[in-house]
């Protein structure tokens, strides 16, 4: 009869490996992509730093424990923008956050990660912000995943669990509002207004 824990330790051993080698990669990971990721919280949460600061840990967290499923994903890009977007669907549920409609931008926003490579008081940015955050939550989503990210009709309605004219019809409506809201801001400014190129930085 065999002892009791005998032949435990190399199973075990091999254990630890996988973990440590799960480890190594999930930091990788975080160390290539964090900064995009929180790039654009920022933008899906309209440049509010401390939320957007939130989501990202909280898809990272996600992201670590579901790690194997993120290896194993067909898309895996569109795997990590969808836990984002769970992320924020989430926070926005819970009780004491209630988003307002304003155009008025942070206090912090010296503080934010700008969408372009200017100063923070670009006016470009302030622009942008303001006019994200006049629009509905979903439809900034297929925004920012569509211009920012240049992710196709299918990859967008894949990250968003939605149908793709969903994402064609909110996209239409969205840059209209967000060309029409960031005219009236940059109205001053003299030369085109270039939305895409306002996501592309």
């Amino acid at each position: 009869m065999m002892e009791p824990g005998r032949g435990l330790v190399p199973s075990l051993g091999y254990e630890h490996k996988e973990t440590r080698m799960r480890d190594e990669e999930f930091l990788a990971f975080a160390r290539q992509n964090r900064a995009d990721l929180l790039r654009t919280a920022v933008l899906l949460t309209a440049g509010d730093r401390h939320l957007a600061e939130d989501l990202t840990q909280t898809t990272m967290t996600a992201l670590y424990v579901k790690w194997p499923v993120y290896q194993q994903a067909r898309n895996p890009a569109a795997y990590v923008h969808r836990c984002l977007v769970n992320a924020l669907i989430d926070e926005k549920r819970r009780p004491w956050r209630r988003e307002r409609t304003t155009d008025e931008i942070p206090e912090e926003s010296g503080s934010l990660v700008m969408p372009f490579d200017d100063s923070p008081s670009d006016s470009r940015t302030e622009a942008l912000y303001a006019a994200l955050r006049s629009l509905p939550q979903k439809t900034r989503t297929v925004l920012v995943l569509r211009y920012f990210h240049d992710l196709s009709v299918e990859d967008t309605a894949e990250a968003l669990s939605c149908p793709r004219g969903t994402v064609k019809s909110q996209a239409a409506r969205g840059l209209d509002k967000l060309r029409e809201r960031m005219s009236e801001h940059l109205a001053s400014t003299p030369g085109p207004i270039d939305v895409n190129g306002a996501f592309r930085g």
